[in-house]
């Protein structure tokens, strides 16, 4: 296998990452978005998951082969400590372990931040069709999260039902009265 190179996202890293989300948006039931986003919206989502959390791109011979980011669980200051988390890899990039080092350098830099909980929001199928597997539940499996809970049909695309569960893993120690998270700047 050719080098590999993690590194943080630009905005002018946009183009490719929107090129390689509109086949999952366009073709499967791994995201629910059922329109792929205008790139300015995609750049404006860009930008504000930098300001706090980080954005990384998976590059092989020069080309991003996929991305990874973390972002906000829920949203409220008592949830600070744990952070949801998003990869994509382009679609002939898969089952070469660039996923596996994009969520290992993730949550390499979430741990030095004071995360302590990662989250990641799976499709499900109730029967895998050819928009949707349990490959990405697998994945997560893989890299030690687990299970911890299910919301049956909860979202419907290309005119069927899916599922959607959580999947859990802790990266740190639960203390008492524990240090701000170091958000990015």
């Amino acid at each position: 296998m050719s080098a590999v190179t993690i590194r943080d996202a630009r905005l002018e890293d946009a183009e490719r990452i929107l090129e390689i989300y509109t086949y999952y948006v366009e073709n499967t039931a791994i995201s629910f978005e059922c329109q792929v986003p205008p790139l300015s919206e995609f750049q404006d989502r860009m930008r504000k998951t930098m300001r706090r959390y980080p954005y990384l791109v998976v590059e092989q011979e020069g080309r991003i082969q996929g991305y990874a980011y973390a972002g906000a669980f829920v949203g409220r200051a008592a949830y600070d400590w744990s952070c949801e988390l998003t990869v994509y890899l382009h679609r002939a990039a898969r089952k070469r372990g660039l996923g596996r080092a994009l969520y290992e350098a993730l949550e390499e830099r979430l741990r030095e931040m004071g995360i302590l909980n990662l989250y990641a929001c799976v499709a499900d199928p109730v029967v895998e069709d050819e928009y949707l597997n349990r490959n990405s539940a697998e994945f997560h499996g893989h890299l030690g999260f687990s299970k911890v809970g299910e919301f049956h049909g909860c979202g419907c695309k290309f005119g069927r039902w899916y599922n959607m569960i959580w999947m859990e893993k802790l990266i740190g120690e639960h203390r008492p009265g524990p240090q701000p998270v170091r958000f990015q700047a």
